[in-house]
C-alpha cells in the first residue's frame, strides 16, 4: 500500500456515511475518534476514509480544514504500516473531537494510538 492518500480511496457516499454512523463501531483516542464499518468495494481498495472537524468547536474554516490537512497527512504516512495485512475492506471516518488547535506531532502520535487501538478491537471480534 503506497503513502498515498488519492481521490478513489476517500469516502464520499453519503449513503455509506449513514450506514457508517448508524451501524459502526468506534475507537478513541482524544482528540480523536475513528468509526469504522466493515464492508464492500467494487474497486479494490483496503480501506476509504474521510475526516471531519466540529464547525461548533472551530467556527472558521480556515481553522477546521488546517485540522484536516494535518489528520489527512497523518493518515497518508502511516496507513501502509497499520492497513497493509487487513483482509477485509473498511470504510473509516476520523473525526477531531478536542477544542483546542492541534500540531502534527500530537495528530500524529494520536493517529498511532487510534490504529493500534482499532486493529486490537478488530482482531478480538
Amino acid at each position: 500500500m503506497p503513502a498515498t492518500y488519492p481521490k478513489k480511496e476517500k469516502l464520499k457516499s453519503k449513503k455509506l456515511i449513514d450506514q457508517l454512523f448508524t451501524e459502526g463501531q468506534s475507537v478513541s483516542a482524544f482528540p480523536l475518534r475513528l468509526v469504522f464499518l466493515p464492508t464492500t468495494f467494487e474497486d479494490n481498495l483496503i480501506a476509504k476514509t474521510g475526516v471531519s472537524v466540529s464547525k461548533r468547536n472551530f467556527k472558521t474554516a480556515v481553522s477546521r480544514n488546517r485540522i484536516k490537512r494535518l489528520m489527512r497527512e497523518a493518515y497518508r504516512l502511516n496507513k501502509a504500516v497499520y492497513f497493509n495485512n487487513l483482509e477485509t475492506q473498511y470504510a473509516f471516518m476520523i473525526l477531531y473531537i478536542g477544542k483546542d488547535k492541534p500540531t502534527f506531532t500530537q495528530i500524529e502520535t494520536k493517529m498511532n494510538i487510534l490504529f493500534k487501538k482499532f486493529l486490537s478491537k478488530v482482531s478480538e471480534t
